[in-house]
């Protein structure tokens, strides 16, 4: 046994596939309020072939990354013999902030896949982002 402490990594981000990376660091930039870490932003002249993007919450912290795969197989999640292996938590505050991002993930391109919003003790919706990550939506 060591007389050391233990090295405890530390989460940096969590690393998205897409096919479309900025269409994919869009959606959940503009979802959740996050900024593109110094050099990722949108180009100027449009032209753009990047290929990993990461954001950060305003304060800098690191929160997802957006790495380019040559192609992604569909999510069938909430489908029976499909799970979605792995899924981001959200919460909003209330019921009708959860009805108000509902309207905003769809507008962004998002797809819903499960509502549960007449559970009584946590109501909540499952969505998809364009790339196929699911996502859930708690009222906290």
């Amino acid at each position: 046994m060591s007389d050391f402490p233990p090295v405890v990594p530390q989460l940096l981000h969590t690393v998205l596939d897409a096919v479309d990376v900025r269409r994919e660091a869009e959606f959940w930039r503009d979802l959740l309020g996050l900024a593109y870490r110094a050099g990722d932003e949108v180009p100027e002249d449009g032209a753009d072939d990047s290929d990993w993007l990461v954001l950060t919450h305003p304060d800098g912290r690191r929160c997802l990354a957006i790495q380019e795969v040559e192609s992604l197989p569909g999510s069938r999640w909430p489908e029976p013999g499909h799970p979605s292996v792995s899924h981001l938590d959200t919460t909003v505050p209330s019921r009708s902030a959860l009805d108000a991002v509902h309207e905003r993930v769809l507008a962004l391109g998002g797809e819903a896949r499960f509502d549960r919003t007449d559970d009584p003790d946590e109501p909540l919706r499952a969505y998809a982002s364009p790339a196929g990550h699911v996502f859930c939506v708690f009222v906290d």
